[in-house]
């Protein structure tokens, strides 16, 4: 017998025990590993280019974008849903006028001569197939992050305070996270694992311990001196991963190939 045949895994003689036996001894399959500190978003980097803000902005739900990012989104998905409207549009008054002509009695002679057919080999241009339903297109823009509508001047201008003063944009984004800034009002410094909020107002970033022993209580600015309603203390979110799927979970699977059956 050949070596192809000895190692033939593609038959149907190739059983489902054998298939887990080679697959455990091969290392191949799928395995379960706990996402490390390297693979978590930093509190000042955006959720979209995954990169430490330079010019970041806060959504009222909490999550840090770099504004020159989530600008460009907004009007990439506006100018997309202007497209898929128009378009929308177009094939509802083609359908409504070939209702139309389906209504009106046939006169003799009256059919135009039938034009040059659709490729037949292609299912999608198949004269039976028709043109593709298109939905009516949703209205507004969703934030990429909580799904929820997001318009441009619902963003808010974030200001983080230096730990330390007089460097320049690149040598303090050269820092560690954790050595780049500090709570406005306290000092402290802040990180992944300190929860944040950003007042309104003045747009700094404090810590939640600061707002509840600072803010609360006078439901003020201390910064500004503006007051401050319910919504003028947006907490940022933290957590998520820096993969393309962020989410609440520190556990991710990793899937390796494994043999065909």
């Amino acid at each position: 017998m050949t070596r192809h045949g000895k190692n033939c895994t593609a038959g149907a003689v190739y059983s489902y025990h054998e298939r887990r036996k080679d697959t455990a001894a091969s290392g191949y399959g799928t395995q379960r590993v706990r996402v490390g500190r390297d693979a978590i978003k930093d509190f000042d980097c955006c959720c979209l280019s995954l990169q430490p803000c330079r010019d970041p902005v806060v959504t009222p739900d909490g999550f840090l974008y770099e504004r020159e990012a989530i600008v460009g989104y907004l009007l990439h998905q506006k100018n997309k849903i202007a497209r898929e409207t128009k378009a929308w549009q177009r094939q509802r008054a083609e359908r409504r006028r070939q209702q139309q002509q389906q209504q009106q009695p046939e006169t003799p002679g009256s059919s135009a001569p039938p034009g040059p057919l659709p490729s037949f080999w292609i299912p999608s241009l198949t004269p039976e197939a028709g043109a593709e339903r298109l939905q009516k297109p949703a209205r507004g823009v969703r934030c990429p992050m909580s799904g929820r509508k997001l318009r441009l001047a619902e963003l808010v201008s974030v200001h983080f305070t230096p730990a330390e003063r007089g460097l320049s944009p690149g040598q303090l984004l050269a820092r560690e996270p954790s050595d780049r800034y500090v709570c406005a009002l306290t000092g402290d410094p802040l990180g992944n694992a300190t929860p944040c909020a950003v007042l309104r107002p003045s747009g700094s970033v404090v810590t939640l311990a600061a707002v509840r022993r600072l803010v609360l209580p006078a439901m003020r600015d201390p910064l500004s001196g503006a007051a401050l309603s319910d919504g003028d203390v947006i907490e940022l979110q933290r957590g998520g991963t820096g993969f393309a799927g962020a989410g609440v979970s520190l556990e991710a699977k990793k899937s390796r190939p494994v043999m065909q059956a």
